[in-house]
């Protein structure tokens, strides 16, 4: 083994504990207030992380609670690796505590929200760097390794951290997978509403990036029509309440990250398609959003192109609130295609279709150059460290760096491998997590010493 391996292997359980240490905290977006623009998880997750810096002799800032910094040395940054410690809630499904890291024996798996996104991910990079200063291996440029704490609502936090702060000319992040990722779609969310009348609730959908794995509908004796209304999604019948009761079906599908619909099983379109609940503007979804469609082409889309693939287009979020039906949908378009294109055709089928458009924003698709000598040493490294071909690869999913020109996904995940991204019982291996960490720490001795 290679001295990074062995100092890594010396320090596993440290890793581990710290992992453990920080899924504990639920860093999901929550409400903002002075000094924790993301609530006070999310900001709680970047002290303990910078404080851990600390101890193990990095130089930390923190810019306000958006983001922090650690840099292993006082020479000018050239390279960043930059990960997130928020999380996406963690929705149901699991089988034990996802705030309680578990570790299965047989399997080798931490478990636990955050774990593979972006958690273990951000431990590997710590001690990587901290390999790397603590073995004394010679660079020639600086190391920054940035910590953000809203990747999973929008990365306000990296948009505040760049205003305040300039980033280092190289930055890769292991928010997705293996080998590298140089080109991801452009993205899309758009939210819309309608008027809601019927005595009918619905919920389904946490997070607008997520298949939802739940569709919850809840009718009620409504007084002035004198009646309610009973749903059996099983049969597809329906019948009326006339008394004050209340009734509750809940349609079950399976989660999935939005980029990889296919993946999952959309309780939201299994509800339209059950056609338990008529009236226009479920109607109008249907039509939209048949189930098991996965790439928009209902509502005119459908594109494609070589580099990236198909697109997708996922009816995520539908909620009756206030007296509205308000829906989300996450859309992943090709390399070819421009967000102005993409928003007013969907936004055109909807109009089209009776609602109201409430706020429509994405970013344009992103690629970076694979012959370039960054992209170069990281495959180079890759092949070095696992002995398997290194590769560009386009996805649907947004990393971390998709607005950052010249950035890469580099890891964590390994190809063919799912650890649960999003999902319940999220993990990621006890070798992934030091395979990450030694791949992290040769690629940034690698690019510091060749560049």
């Amino acid at each position: 083994m290679s001295k990074i391996r062995d100092y890594l292997e010396a320090h596993k359980q440290e890793m581990i504990d710290f992992l453990a240490e920080l899924v504990a905290i639920p860093s999901v977006q929550g409400e903002a207030e002075e000094g924790c623009p993301f609530g006070r998880e999310p900001a709680r997750a970047l002290e303990t992380m910078l404080k851990k810096c600390e101890e193990y002799g990095f130089t930390v800032e923190n810019v306000d609670n958006y983001a922090g910094s650690a840099d292993i040395n006082d020479m000018p940054a050239e390279l960043a690796v930059l990960t997130h410690l928020d999380v996406v809630p963690v929705g149901t499904g699991w089988t034990t505590d996802p705030y309680v890291l578990r570790y299965e024996p047989d399997t080798d798996k931490l478990v636990g929200r955050g774990a593979i996104d972006d958690k273990g991910p951000a431990v590997a990079a710590l001690f990587a760097a901290r390999a790397v200063k603590e073995l004394g291996l010679p660079l020639k440029k600086g190391i920054r390794l940035i910590f953000g704490t809203n990747e999973e609502n929008g990365s306000a936090d990296l948009a505040y951290y760049r205003k305040k702060r300039d980033l280092p000319p190289m930055v890769f992040t292991p928010d997705g997978e293996y080998p590298l990722i140089n080109a991801e779609k452009g993205m899309l969310r758009v939210y819309f509403s309608t008027y809601w009348s019927m005595p009918v609730e619905i919920k389904a959908g946490t997070v607008i990036n997520a298949v939802p794995s739940e569709c919850r509908i809840t009718s009620t004796f409504d007084p002035k029509r004198g009646c309610g209304v009973i749903f059996d999604s099983k049969t597809g019948k329906t019948t009326k309440i006339t008394e004050k009761q209340t009734h509750i079906d809940t349609i079950n599908g399976i989660s999935a990250h939005a980029s990889t619909p296919e993946k999952g099983e959309n309780a939201i379109t299994k509800f339209l398609e059950s056609r338990i609940v008529a009236c226009e503007p479920i109607d109008e979804l249907r039509k939209l959003f048949p189930h098991g469609e996965f790439n928009g082409k209902s509502c005119g889309l459908g594109f494609r192109d070589d580099i990236s693939g198909d697109m997708t287009c996922v009816l995520s979020m539908l909620n009756t609130k206030n007296g509205r039906l308000c829906g989300g949908i996450d859309i992943r378009f090709p390399l070819d295609r421009t967000k102005a294109e993409i928003s007013a055709m969907i936004c055109g089928k909807l109009r089209d279709a009776g609602f109201e458009i409430d706020s429509c924003e994405g970013v344009e698709p992103h690629c970076t150059d694979e012959n370039s000598t960054f992209v170069q040493t990281l495959l180079k490294t890759y092949e070095r460290v696992t002995g398997n071909k290194g590769r560009c690869i386009a996805i649907g999913g947004g990393t971390y760096v998709h607005e950052i020109d010249g950035g890469v996904a580099f890891g964590a995940e390994f190809p063919n491998e799912d650890g649960h991204m999003h999902c319940p019982d999220e993990f990621i291996t006890v070798e992934n997590l030091l395979k990450n960490a030694e791949i992290m720490a040769e690629a940034m001795q690698a690019l510091l010493i060749e560049n």
